[in-house]
C-alpha cells in the first residue's frame, strides 16, 4: 500500500519529537517533574497528530500527570481541574466568541459574498488580474464581516476559482489568491485568534484589534501588489477581462438617456432635467438616479464636518465638587464665627497681648513690597496665579491636527475622481456596490469602530455586530428559520470547541506549571545566553514548525502559556509578540504538506486542479507573509501606533 506525502510527513514528525525526549531522558543524570512536563507535553502532540481530539486529550494528560505529581491523590487533581476549568469559564472575553462566530455565518448565508465580488471585479475591470485583485479584496472584507478561513476559502473557491480559470487564469494563481485571501481572517479584527490569544496572555483584546488592524491592511496591500505586478508582467498568467466580460447591463430607463453606457452621468442627468427631450424617462427616475449620485458628496460633508467638531472640540473640565478652602486674614474673628471655626477650649493669648507689650520686631515699618509687586488683597485667599488664563486656555477649540488634513485632502481627491469619470456603467456599479460592499463597511466599522475607540467592550460590539448579522440576512431576505437553525448549530458547535479547548487548556497549563516544565524551560532557554533579535527569531521559526502539523488554536492554548513567562527575560511587549505570531500562523496556514486551506479549496476545486497546483500557487503568498512579518519585526510602529495613540 502506498502511503501519501502528508501521512509520510506526519509520521516523520512524530518519530523526531519522540528520538528528541528520549534523548533529553537518557541524557540527564535523574529524572525529574520537569521532565516528566516535558514529556507530558511531546506526548500530547504526538496523541493529536495521531488524530485524537485536542481538549479532550489536553484534559487527559494533563489529569494523569498532576495525578502522578500529587503522589496519586485523586481528590487534589479534581481540586486543580475544577478550579483551573471555573477560572478559565469564569472569564468574560469569551463570551464574544460566540457572538462573533454567530455574526459571521449569519453574513455568510446572507449570499452577499456573490454580489459583493461581481461589483468589485467590475469596478477594478481595467487594473491587471482584475480578478484576483477582486478575490483579494472580498476575501479580505468577508473575512473581517465573519472570521472564518474555511467558510471564506470555500465560497470564493465555488465562486471565484471557476470565474478566474475560465478567464485564462493560470491555477497556481488563482489558488494562491483564494487560500491566501481566505487567511486574512485570522489576523484582521474581529479575529477571534487574538480574543483566544488576549485571553490566553492576559493582553487587552482592544488593543490587539488596534494593534492588528494595519498590519492586516499592509499584508492585504502586499498580496493585490503582487497580483498586479504578476499580471503586468506576465500576463500569460493572469489575462485582462475582455470587453464582453466588462459590460455593464444598464436598465430600460437609463438606457433611454444615453447611447451607450460610457456618457457622462452628472451631466446628462442634469440635462434630463431640461425640456421634453426625455419625455419617456419619468421624472422620478432621473431624481432617483441623482440621488444616488449625490450620496458621496453627502456623505463626505457630513463625515468631515463631524470629525471637524469632534478634533477641535475644545477639552472638558472636570468639576469634582470640591469646595476651595477658605484662611480667614489676622483680624476677621467675625469671618472665623461665620464659618464655624472657633478657638479650641483652653487655649489664651500669650502674656503680654491685651497690654500692647508685644511689638513689631525693629524695622518692621520700613520692610516694603517689591517693586513692581502686585498689591496682596485685604482679605480671604485668591484664585492661583493663572487660574482665569488657565480656563480661557481651556476653552479655545484645539488646532486641527495634520492627520486629519491630509486623510481628508485623500477623500476629497477619491471624490472628486470619482464624479469625473462617473458614466452610467460606473453608476451601476456603484449601485452594485451600495448594495453589497456599504452594507457591509457599516457593520465592519460598527463593531470595530465601537471597540477601537472605546465606545463599547469586544463583548457589548460582538453582540451589536450579531444584530447587525441578523438584519442583514433579513434585509436581504435571506432570513429563514432553517438559515438561523443552522447558524445556531455551527456556532454553538466552534464555541465549544473553543471553550473546551481553553479548559484543557488550563488543566494541561496547571499540570505542566505544577511539574515544573516551565521552569525547566525558562532555566533551558536563558542558559542560551540570547539576545533578543535571537530569542524571537527562534521563538518565530518554532511557531511557524508547530503551524505545519497543528492548527492555530492548538498552537495558541498549549504553547502561548510556555513563551508568555519567557517574554520579560528579552523585554519583549506581548501585545507586539501577540501581532507576530496572528501573523506567522497566516504563514502556517499556507506552508505544505498541512495547510488546511488547501484542502479547503480542494474539497470544492474541479477535479483537474490538483493539490500539488494548489500547493505552488501558495508558496510565494507565503513568501509574501514572511516579508510582512520582517517588516513588522523592523518598523514595530506598524503594529503599535494605534494602540499607543489610543490608549496611552
Amino acid at each position: 500500500m502506498k502511503i501519501r506525502k502528508e501521512l509520510w510527513f506526519g509520521l516523520g514528525f512524530m518519530a523526531v519529537v519522540l528520538v528528541a525526549v528520549a534523548a533529553m531522558l537518557l541524557s540527564v543524570e535523574r529524572v525529574t517533574n520537569g521532565h516528566l512536563g516535558l514529556l507530558m507535553l511531546s506526548m500530547v502532540v504526538v496523541a493529536i497528530m495521531l488524530g485524537f481530539p485536542t481538549a479532550f486529550t489536553l484534559m487527559g494528560m494533563g489529569m494523569i500527570f498532576t495525578w502522578l505529581a500529587y503522589d496519586r491523590d485523586l481528590t487534589r487533581t479534581l481540586d486543580l481541574m475544577v478550579q483551573a476549568a471555573y477560572k478559565t469559564m469564569a472569564s468574560d472575553v469569551l463570551i464574544a466568541i460566540p457572538l462573533f462566530v454567530f455574526m459571521g455565518y449569519l453574513v455568510e448565508r446572507a449570499n452577499l459574498i456573490e454580489k459583493l465580488f461581481r461589483s468589485l471585479h467590475l469596478s477594478m475591470a481595467r487594473v491587471p488580474g482584475s480578478l484576483a485583485v477582486a478575490t483579494l479584496v472580498t476575501c479580505a472584507v468577508f473575512a473581517t464581516a465573519t472570521g472564518i478561513v474555511g467558510a471564506v476559502v470555500t465560497l470564493m473557491g465555488l465562486l471565484a476559482l471557476p470565474a478566474m480559470l475560465r478567464a485564462g487564469y493560470s491555477t497556481p494563481i488563482a489558488a494562491g489568491a483564494i487560500t491566501a485571501g481566505g487567511c486574512l481572517g485570522i489576523l484582521i479584527p474581529p479575529s477571534v485568534l487574538l480574543i483566544v490569544y488576549g485571553a490566553t496572555a492576559g493582553v487587552s483584546v482592544v488593543q490587539l484589534y488596534a494593534g492588528a488592524f494595519f498590519p492586516g491592511l499592509m499584508l492585504a496591500g502586499l498580496y493585490v501588489l503582487y497580483v498586479i505586478a504578476m499580471a503586468k508582467f506576465k500576463p500569460h498568467l493572469a489575462p485582462p477581462l475582455s470587453a464582453e466580460s466588462r459590460r455593464v447591463a444598464l436598465p430600460e430607463l437609463t438606457a433611454r438617456l444615453t447611447r451607450d453606457g460610457g456618457e457622462h452621468a452628472v451631466r446628462r442627468l442634469l440635462h434630463a432635467l431640461k425640456g421634453r427631450r426625455n419625455a419617456d424617462v419619468p421624472l422620478g427616475h432621473v431624481l432617483r438616479q441623482l440621488g444616488v449620485v449625490v450620496l458621496p458628496a453627502l456623505l463626505f460633508a457630513a463625515v468631515a464636518l463631524a470629525s471637524y467638531r469632534s478634533v477641535t472640540a475644545p477639552l472638558e473640565v472636570v468639576d469634582y465638587g470640591i469646595e476651595p478652602i477658605s484662611f480667614s486674614a489676622p483680624g476677621t474673628e467675625e469671618r472665623s464665627e461665620s464659618t464655624g471655626l472657633q478657638e479650641p477650649p483652653g487655649v489664651a493669648e500669650p502674656p503680654g497681648a491685651d497690654d500692647g507689650s508685644l511689638q513689631e520686631p525693629p524695622g518692621a515699618a520700613e520692610l516694603a513690597e517689591p517693586p513692581g509687586a502686585e498689591p496682596a488683597p485685604a482679605e480671604g485667599v485668591t484664585e492661583p496665579p493663572g487660574a482665569a488664563g488657565d480656563a480661557a486656555a481651556v476653552a479655545e477649540p484645539r488646532p486641527v491636527p495634520t492627520w486629519w488634513w491630509a486623510t481628508f485632502a485623500v477623500l476629497a481627491a477619491i471624490v472628486a475622481i470619482f464624479y469625473l469619470f462617473l458614466s452610467f456603467a460606473r453608476l451601476e456599479i456603484f449601485k452594485m456596490l451600495l448594495s453589497s460592499f456599504f452594507p457591509l463597511l457599516i457593520l465592519i466599522l460598527s463593531v470595530l469602530g465601537s471597540i477601537v475607540f472605546g465606545f463599547a467592550t469586544p463583548t457589548e460590539a460582538a453582540a451589536v455586530g450579531a444584530l447587525g448579522g441578523f438584519l442583514l440576512a433579513a434585509a436581504y431576505r435571506r432570513l429563514t428559520f432553517s438559515v438561523v437553525k443552522e447558524s445556531v448549530y455551527l456556532t454553538a458547535k466552534t464555541s465549544a470547541m473553543v471553550c473546551w479547548l481553553f479548559v484543557g487548556s488550563a488543566i494541561f497549563s496547571s499540570a505542566f506549571a505544577l511539574l515544573g516544565g516551565q521552569d525547566l524551560v525558562e532555566q533551558w532557554v536563558l542558559s542560551m545566553n540570547l539576545s533578543k533579535i535571537e530569542f524571537m527569531v527562534l521563538s518565530q521559526i518554532l511557531i511557524f514548525i508547530l503551524g505545519w502539523p497543528l492548527e492555530w488554536t492548538e498552537i495558541i492554548v498549549i504553547f502561548m502559556p510556555i513563551f508568555i513567562p519567557l517574554l520579560d527575560n528579552f523585554g519583549v511587549d506581548p501585545l507586539f509578540f501577540g501581532l507576530l505570531v496572528a501573523l506567522n500562523l497566516q504563514t502556517a496556514f499556507l506552508s505544505p504538506p498541512v495547510a488546511m486551506s488547501a484542502f479547503y479549496l480542494k474539497g470544492v476545486a474541479p477535479p483537474h486542479v490538483t493539490l500539488n497546483q494548489i500547493f505552488a500557487g501558495m508558496l510565494p503568498f507565503m513568501g509574501i507573509q514572511i516579508i510582512a512579518i520582517v517588516l513588522l519585526y523592523v518598523f514595530p510602529g506598524i503594529g503599535l501606533w494605534l494602540p499607543q495613540l489610543l490608549y496611552k
